[in-house]
């Protein structure tokens, strides 16, 4: 909590009287680096809780199964969401992106695949997190037809069962799955199979953008973020977790 705190003051001494306003937001439950619930910090929770700050709002984070998240946005359960996972909302108001997420397909080096079309993924199994199919439906719907798609909440799962050769390939981004397979060097002397990674798309930051009800919202939101990027700010805090610059 202490990251939310700290925005909470900032946006307090900061706006004009009466202009301070919670938002509430649907994250996701198990993405670090990028959103660490237990204690309310992450890459993105921390850049999306200080655009917001800039004009006086305060981040309420509210943590969802990915499925749950469009479904927590639609029902009006929160006021925000850190992405529409996919869902096409034309009566929501998109953000400007706050976090870059690279996806990629990642195997087993020693399977030597080489996954360069849609039709290599013919007769391979996947494991993806939840959404991926609506966001990459090229190339997923056919594997999905065939029963051979699969996703996944938990992605450190998903850096176990493709070192024990229970899928063929799995869909995760880069950052994320480097977390996931330090993490388990660290806490269960974890000695994972060399993999290969597989870059099948070009990154679009507009597939990952927050969406909230409220245009005004919205709209203090970028330009919060526009302050953060001027500042330098946006970069200090993907290295706090990375140790590298964020996304340009």
């Amino acid at each position: 909590m202490k990251f939310i705190r700290h925005a909470a003051l900032i946006a307090c001494l900061c706006a004009p009287p009466g202009l301070a306003a919670p938002v509430s937001m649907a994250f996701g439950e198990k993405i670090p680096p990028f959103c660490f619930p237990a204690s309310n910090s992450g890459i993105e929770l921390e850049i999306i809780g200080a655009a917001l700050a800039y004009r006086g709002h305060v981040l309420v984070p509210k943590y969802y199964p990915f499925a749950r998240i469009p479904v927590a946005f639609n029902n009006y359960s929160v006021d925000a969401a850190m992405s529409d996972l996919g869902q096409n909302m034309p009566a929501a108001y998109y953000g400007d992106p706050a976090v870059l997420y690279d996806n990629v397909f990642i195997s087993l080096s020693e399977r030597h695949l080489a996954i360069r079309q849609p039709a290599d993924l013919k007769g391979l199994t996947v494991l993806a997190f939840p959404g991926a199919a609506k966001r990459y439906p090229v190339w997923l719907d056919a594997v999905r037809r065939d029963g051979h798609y699969f996703e996944q909440n938990d992605q450190s799962l998903q850096v176990l069962t493709l070192d024990r050769g229970r899928y063929d390939l799995i869909l995760s981004d880069r950052a994320i799955f480097r977390y996931f397979s330090q993490r388990l060097t660290r806490r269960q002397g974890y000695t994972g199979k060399p993999t290969t990674l597989h870059a099948f798309t070009t990154v679009n930051p507009l597939d990952y953008r927050p969406v909230f009800h409220e245009r005004m919202i919205r709209d203090d939101f970028n330009a919060g973020l526009k302050q953060l990027k001027e500042s330098g700010r946006f970069d200090a805090i993907y290295r706090k977790y990375l140790g590298e610059d964020g996304p340009k």
